[in-house]
């Protein structure tokens, strides 16, 4: 079939379709030169995955070659590894779902990231362990065992590292960051509770004290300071303008104060130079119809600047789950019932007794009353496998931008930050509807930004 001879597509009309032209792909919402190729010569698992992800059609005959080349792709990881429903729809990975380009991986390039806490996962360990540095800033000596010990303060810190460098181990490399092959430092900044100006502060100087020992190229920081600053004259601000003078792209989870009546964007998001991430709402999907925001802070700053610069995936972002705590085995229970046939129920839920009381005191109820909790259980704790949840807000969408700006680094090693950040600006996709200030200059493309890295010349 040619483009000449695409067949008619009926669906009603979206925001996408003003932007892109009158014949547009259903799924992705992007009118092309391509081949629209016709479902009914697809498998029908196929068709199922590529009907999920279309939401807002009545009906429709046909998808772009672009959107089947990504689901034949991710079609056998996708049935084999995520949480697949009856209808088709499931969890998708972030590569995926803003098609990245996967021949850059963020080999050679080292990002820290400073948390409240961190684990080993093995989605940075193995096959080859990729975490090359540690520093746990509360006590002199570094103290290392403290990696290895999971506490209320481990699961942030991994999820953040993990959602841009984890290489997916767990799933058969599906739920991997755009970055599998980075090198990360860890830095342990704080117990529990907030994170102080201090802390994130004394976290900035270490990097600076270590950048070249350890090759740094990108920070990442999710977590937000104390208060509105003006950053001529606050010390934290000032450090980022010091990393980016060194090299160092920092890129900051701007918050998730949208909601609040004045939005504020605080040290370390507000400094001038820090890449601000600000949240995607995608439901989950390819369809670039679908795209919201999400409730992340937004400015002007007290100084009068925009932020966040750019937006990414702030919810369904898989994430791991904390091993060796009470969180994974339930996430295990629950996997393991929802993959089990309806008569060895009662028999599982009794071996694993005490895990879940609620499940404990269903045990005298029929299997499809159990099944029905199983099934709100999965969804209220947002469990796509034993191993892996969706988690939200903003801490999650900049590491998504550390791991793209990683990739660009390895793509073109001499892009210095203020170049990574212009790069993502002139590359991203604003939504329609939404206000420029809550969005900057709107959504990463990890696909055109590391073509631009590329081709990118320092003046």
């Amino acid at each position: 079939m040619t483009p000449q001879e695409k067949p008619q597509i009926f669906r009603p009309s979206t925001s996408a379709d003003i932007a892109g032209g009158e014949t547009v792909c259903p799924v992705c919402s992007r009118e092309t030169l391509d081949e629209f190729v016709p479902l009914r010569v697809l498998e029908e698992d196929l068709q199922k995955l590529i009907s999920a992800n279309a939401p807002d059609t009545v009906d429709f005959r046909a998808v772009c070659a672009r959107c089947l080349k990504l689901f034949e792709r991710a079609k056998e990881q996708i049935i084999k590894d995520a949480a697949v429903q009856k209808d088709g729809s499931h969890v998708l990975s972030t590569p995926l779902r803003l098609d990245a380009d996967d021949r850059y991986t963020g080999k050679s390039v080292t990002i820290a990231f400073l948390d409240s806490g961190f684990y080993p996962h093995v989605d940075l360990t193995t096959p080859k362990n990729r975490i090359i540095g540690y520093r746990d800033l509360l006590h002199e000596d570094g103290d290392l065992n403290s990696l290895f010990q999971p506490d209320v303060a481990s699961w942030h810190g991994m999820m953040t590292s993990v959602v841009a460098a984890g290489n997916g181990s767990l799933s058969n490399g599906f739920y991997r960051g755009l970055a599998p092959d980075s090198d990360v430092v860890l830095v342990k900044l704080a117990r529990t509770g907030r994170i102080t100006d201090q802390n994130i502060l004394d976290g900035l100087e270490w990097i600076l004290a270590n950048r070249d020992r350890f090759r740094i190229r990108v920070v990442n920081i999710s977590a937000g300071g104390d208060d509105e600053q003006h950053y001529l004259g606050d010390p934290l601000s000032q450090a980022v303008e010091e990393c980016t003078k060194a090299g160092i792209a920092v890129v900051c989870a701007v918050g998730n104060s949208g909601h609040l009546p004045n939005h504020p964007v605080v040290p370390p998001a507000s400094a001038p130079s820090s890449i601000a991430v600000g949240g995607l709402d995608d439901k989950n999907s390819i369809n670039r119809s679908r795209r919201g925001m999400y409730r992340s802070s937004y400015g002007p700053t007290v100084d009068g600047f925009q932020k966040p610069e750019v937006i990414a995936p702030s919810i369904w972002v898989p994430a791991p789950i904390l091993p060796n705590t009470p969180t994974a085995q339930e996430a295990a229970l629950l996997d393991t019932l929802d993959k089990s046939e309806d008569e060895d129920l009662h028999k599982i839920i009794r071996e694993h007794s005490g895990i879940d009381g609620e499940l404990d005191a269903a045990l005298d109820r029929p299997a499809h009353s159990i099944r029905q909790i199983i099934a709100l259980k999965l969804r209220h704790e947002h469990v796509i496998t034993k191993h892996y949840k969706y988690v939200d807000g903003t801490s999650f969408s900049a590491p998504i931008v550390s791991s793209l700006a990683a990739q660009m680094i390895e793509a073109n090693p001499k892009l210095s930050p203020q170049s990574i950040k212009r790069i993502l600006i002139s590359t991203a996709e604003r939504l329609p509807h939404y206000e420029v200030d809550r969005q900057g200059w709107g959504v990463v493309d990890p696909r055109r930004a590391v073509e631009a890295a590329r081709s990118f010349s320092e003046s």
